[in-house]
């Protein structure tokens, strides 16, 4: 093969192995993290304890630097490469309305939503209390604003609903682009263990939600700082 054969070769693999790329980090490590987060807030039902315990403390200062650095670096390139696709598709639902053409458009209206959600949960709840405050965010403060602040319950409770779906969908996605669907029938059978990972998804996050939306109410709303 000539050197300009090879290269068109290259150049035409490209799209390909980028989109891979992107939706191997999506799934590996993000989702990962993800429902390991979400598994470990759901210690918020067992008292503030039991949750900063679970949620804000490391064992080391490296550990925390290393599971930021695992979960940043990845999502910085997944989100690049996200809002690349977001504006280079162009809908086309009217002309085809289907199911399938439906669920591509809500992905990326999801996906937009989501990465607004995450970069405010990363900045509120996870550095700020840290640089500016010098330490982890309290039990006492997120479960106060989730009782007492209409906002924040309304963010959480639509971000994680948006997370939930990019996730479970994308994993539809990235079983596509990977080529372990080889067929309609089979991304078809595989429809509704999508939906159960929404819904388990979901369940964990707003469970959580409930368990702080509880404990919020032992809190008094006048010390409550939601800047």
């Amino acid at each position: 093969m000539s050197t300009q054969a090879t290269a068109e070769a290259i150049t035409d693999r490209t799209p390909l192995l980028k989109s891979r790329l992107g939706s191997f980090l999506a799934v590996v490590p993000l989702s990962i993290w993800v429902i390991n987060h979400l598994w470990d807030n759901l210690s918020a039902f067992n008292g503030a304890a039991a949750w900063q315990a679970s949620v804000t403390q490391y064992a080391n200062p490296f550990a925390q630097a290393f599971t930021f650095l695992i979960v940043m670096l990845p999502l910085l390139i997944h989100t690049a490469w996200g809002v690349v696709r977001i504006f280079s598709f162009k809908p086309n639902n009217k002309a085809y309305n289907n199911y399938g053409n439906l669920k591509y458009l809500v992905q990326r209206v999801a996906g937009l939503g989501v990465l607004a959600f995450l970069g405010a949960h990363i900045w509120l709840a996870f550095l700020h209390p840290r640089l500016m405050e010098g330490g982890p965010e309290p039990f006492a403060d997120i479960a106060r604003e989730m009782h007492h602040h209409g906002p924040t319950l309304m963010v959480y409770l639509l971000g994680t609903l948006g997370t939930a779906y990019h996730l479970a969908n994308g994993l539809q996605t990235f079983a596509m682009g990977w080529g372990i669907f080889a067929s309609d029938r089979s991304m078809r059978r595989f429809e509704p263990v999508s939906i159960v990972i929404f819904l388990v998804l979901l369940a964990m996050a707003w469970g959580t939600i409930y368990a702080l939306y509880t404990a919020g109410a032992a809190f008094s709303p006048e010390s409550m700082d939601v800047g």
